[in-house]
This record gives structure tokens, sequence and C-alpha cells, in this order.
């Protein structure tokens, strides 16, 4: 064999053995396992919670305060019967024809002449013995007051007291035992941020519950009550949720829903319940409420009027001194400028209003006072607010 076919032979071996070699290696690399990709989590599984294993979830202060409350949230649905107008007036096929107007006046004189309206709200347990607080406007005017409880147990409420300028009231059921109460919390310590929990029926779908945020507090000229100091939060209030209580995440009441701005979403007003301890405690022990009475006329302080007295802003003038009043007895004057009351700075009428009222009968205050540009402190006692 010439040497020109021994290379052509040699070298077709070369090849066969090359691409041999080439496909042991793609097989090979095909066929082995492959690592971990970079998306992929490489690290082994931790054992699950003991709890995760016995199907349970770990609670969160949400889950503890739902238990915890939930039993002290009632629903309440209330039934009112108002005056309506008669058939007759309602229908009159033939005009006012004297003949079959009487005719029609007979025929409809035994038919009824009233109708029901019905209403649902919410309310939370203040006593063992059977005391619910909620909003006056829930059982305002209601002949017939339902409530119930987280178990599906009914019973009919009493209306112990009403207070339309806090819009708030208290009911009484006849327990049959002891029932779970809502502890209930400090409002005044509250601060913008914290969670805020409503429980209650909106819509009528019972013990709802809905988390947020304290928005504001302090919020007056609301123009929902007479005296205001509203808790504002984002926590979802709907119709349904007036009356119920407003939560910590320690399961205390702060306050008690009552209103909801129609035209936004994410903007409830509750009551504070330490507003609503002084009105609750007089409804149950004389069932009116008692207000402190300083015997003054007030209006605003205009940016005009605070330029004349000298002052930034703050502050409550006097118009007017009713005759033998406490501020009469203590020597205030028409054109006195109320800057504080017992050290604490007002700032508008509605908020002058609120902290005298909430003042005991025959306590004695401090009022710090502008009079013609100097400062003068002045002691009122408290009398009580007239009925009328």
């Amino acid at each position: 064999m010439s040497n020109s076919k021994w290379l052509k032979v040699l070298s077709f071996a070369l090849y066969a053995l090359a691409f041999f070699s080439l496909g042991i290696y793609v097989h090979n690399s095909l066929t082995k396992p492959s690592g971990p990709s970079s998306w992929q989590n490489v690290s082994t599984p931790t054992a699950l919670p003991a709890s995760a294993k016995a199907g349970q979830v770990p609670e969160n202060p949400f889950v503890q305060v739902a238990e915890q409350v939930t039993p002290s949230v009632v629903n309440i649905s209330t039934v009112t019967t108002g005056k309506g107008r008669t058939p007759n007036e309602l229908f009159r096929p033939f005009g006012n024809d004297p003949y079959f107007r009487d005719f029609f006046d007979r025929f409809f004189e035994g038919m009824p002449r009233r109708r029901q309206q019905t209403s649902l709200g919410s309310g939370v347990v203040i006593d063992k013995s059977g005391l619910i607080l909620t909003n006056n406007h829930v059982v305002k005017d209601a002949d017939e007051i339902t409530v119930r409880f987280s178990n599906k147990q009914e019973a009919k409420g009493k209306v112990v007291g009403t207070d339309g300028k806090t819009d708030l009231a208290v009911i009484r059921v006849a327990a049959k035992e002891e029932l779970p109460v809502a502890l209930l919390g400090n409002s005044d310590t509250l601060r913008v941020g914290e969670w805020a929990i409503a429980i209650g029926n909106p819509f009528g779908l019972d013990h709802t519950l809905t988390v947020g945020v304290v928005s504001a507090t302090g919020r007056s000229e609301v123009g929902i009550a007479a005296y205001e100091n509203f808790i504002q939060t984002d926590a979802s209030i709907n119709p349904g949720n007036s009356g119920g209580p407003l939560l910590n995440v320690r399961g205390e009441v702060i306050g008690i829903n009552t209103a909801i701005v129609a035209s936004g979403q994410g903007i409830g007003f509750a009551i504070p319940i330490n507003m609503a301890r002084k009105v609750m405690d007089d409804l149950v022990k004389k069932g009116k409420v008692t207000r402190g009475w300083l015997g003054v006329g007030i209006q605003p302080l205009t940016p005009e009027l605070a330029k004349s007295f000298g002052v930034s802003g703050e502050g409550v003038l006097i118009n007017q001194v009713m005759p033998k009043s406490p501020a009469e007895a203590a020597g205030l004057k028409v054109g006195d400028l109320i800057l504080s009351i017992d050290g604490k700075p007002i700032k508008d009428p509605r908020e002058l209003q609120r902290i005298i009222a909430e003042v005991d009968i025959g306590k004695t205050i401090e009022l710090n006072i502008l009079r013609e540009k100097e400062k003068r402190t002045f002691k009122a006692q408290i009398g009580e607010m007239p009925a009328s």
C-alpha cells in the first residue's frame, strides 16, 4: 500500500476517533444531573414550627383582639313605627268628588295608618349585668330593640338613656348569665399612627373586623354632634358599624364608631372612650347627662381680631356674659380673650365648650384671660348647664 493510502486511512481513523470521543462527551453532558440554577432556592427547607405541624397558624395581635373582644360586640336592630298618610290620601281615583271622596274615606277608615322602619347598628357590652353602649342614632325613636350576641342568642333591649349632643346611648338587656365585657382603654394617650381595629356589623354582616390606623385625634367642626372631639381612622367603617368599638392592639376600647365621610374613603370617626365614660356614667346613674356651664357667649378669633389683640391666633373671644352665671361671678367681661383653662391652651369655641362641659359641677377652674392686652388670671366655679 502506498504512503498516500496509509495517510488517508490514518486520517480517517483520527477523524472517527475524534467524533467518537465528542459523542461520548456530549452524551455524558446531557445525562449528568445538573446543578441548581441561580433562581432556584438552594437552601434546605427548615422544619415547620410545632404549631404549623399541628395545622395551626402562629397568632398575631389582630387574631388575639378578635377572639378577646368579639363576644362582647353585639348586633342591634330596631323597629320604629312612624305615622304615615292614610290610603285615601295616597289614592283618590275620582279626584275630590264629594260622593266618591266620602265612599273611599269610609272604605279605608279601618285600615292601618302607620308604617314601620328598621335600622341596624352595633354595640359593645360595658357591664356584665347587661348594659350596652352604642350610638344615639342607632336606637333613636325605636319602639323595639333586638340585641343579637356572637353566639346567635337574642334579647330585647330597653333604652336606659340617650345623649344627642354626643350621639351616645346606653341600653340594657335582661341577661340570664354574666355577659363578656369589653375592656375600656384611655383615649387621651392615643397617638397618630397607632393601630386601630373596628369590630361591628357593616351592612348586617355580623362581627366583621377591619384594621387601619389612628389618622388624627381631636377632630372637631365635623358637624355630627354638638360636642366633637373625634378620633379619625382609616379602618373601614360602614353602615351598621355605628355604635361598635374602635380598639387598640391590646383589645381595649378606645372609641365608639359613629360616622363616615360619605364622599371619601378611609375617613371614619369615633367618639373617644374617655368622653363616653362620663356620658354613660351619667346616663346609668341619672338617666340624663349633666354638663358644666360657664355662662358666656363666645366667637372664634379671626386673623383681624388676633392682630388687634397682638396674639398668634389661639384663643376664644367672649361676646356675652350671662346674668347670674359663673362667668359673671368670676368677673369676666365682654371683650375678654380666653387663652387657656387650667393651663391648657384654647384653640377654638368648640374646644372651649367641650372642656367646660366635661368639668365636674362645682369644680373651680383657672382661666388665663387677655384683657386690654394685659394677661390676667380669673377663677370660676363651674355651674350646671341649664336645661334650656
